[in-house]
């Protein structure tokens, strides 16, 4: 008589909070090392939780259904996680901007941080998507502040869409100064939503520098959305040293890594 797979839903729990902390997607491979079984074992679970409509299998890999990717959480609550670390990073970028300078800033709780570090830094001029950073930064030192037009989402203040996209597309700005989801030595820089990325686009086009802001706990993870494009990022700036695949995988692509907490 066969033994009967008493594990089988504790596995398929397991696989699911997997891939939730992996941003919403991986390969089977990295599943299997995870919880120490086979290749085929995830498969065989992976096929249970896609007949319930839990995951949609891809080439080599599988996705959360859509309904259960996890939602973005609400800014203040992003706001709070890391604070010490986003600030460090906040206050190593402003020690790059000049009176005067001009820059993007995009909806993450880091660049709302940024927001904060600059608040004694003169004539900016501002592009962004988000309303935080708009009411932080204008009407103040002779500030120029520039926010993309469209809806308001409830979570996060920020603005998307075409409409955005056609605004941030007339300018031309020095910086364009990104958060991230997840960065990893397979794909680089992740995202989790798909509007946030294809924004993201569109200011790297309009920029002459382009920096990624993310803490440690972004290093070695996944999001459903890479960042892709034509242009590169050029600098990431985090407050501990990656793991050496990250490590050369910047290198490789010629992003320049700065420690927030060095000269």
């Amino acid at each position: 008589m066969s033994a009967v797979p008493v594990h089988s839903n504790h596995r398929e729990r397991e696989i699911l909070q997997e891939i939730r902390l992996a941003g919403g997607s991986c390969r089977i491979g990295y599943l299997a090392e995870r919880l120490g079984v086979s290749d085929e074992t995830i498969r065989r679970n992976i096929k249970v939780l896609q007949a319930d409509a839990k995951v949609r299998k891809v080439h080599g890999g599988v996705l959360l259904a859509e309904d259960l990717i996890l939602n973005e959480q609400p800014l203040q609550e992003r706001l709070d996680k890391n604070a010490t670390a986003k600030r460090q990073l906040a206050a190593k970028l402003a020690t790059m901007i000049s009176d005067g300078d001009s820059l993007f800033l995009d909806i993450g709780s880091t660049t709302a941080y940024v927001a904060q570090a600059l608040l004694n830094h003169r004539n900016l001029y501002i592009v962004t998507n988000s309303l935080a950073v708009a009411n932080t930064l204008a009407t103040r030192n002779n500030n120029r502040v520039f926010l993309a037009g469209g809806e308001l989402r409830s979570h996060d203040g920020g603005a998307f869409g075409q409409d955005a996209i056609a605004f941030i597309r007339r300018f031309n700005v020095q910086y364009a100064v990104f958060s991230v989801g997840a960065i990893n030595a397979e794909v680089g820089f992740m995202l989790h939503d798909i509007q946030e990325a294809d924004l993201s686009h569109q200011a790297a086009l309009v920029a002459q520098t382009r920096i990624v802001l993310a803490d440690s706990e972004k290093f070695d993870r996944r999001a459903p959305i890479a960042i892709t494009g034509t242009t590169g990022i050029d600098m990431l700036i985090t407050d501990t040293p990656p793991s050496p695949g990250i490590v050369t995988m910047l290198a490789q692509n010629d992003v320049t890594l700065v420690l927030a907490n060095t000269p």
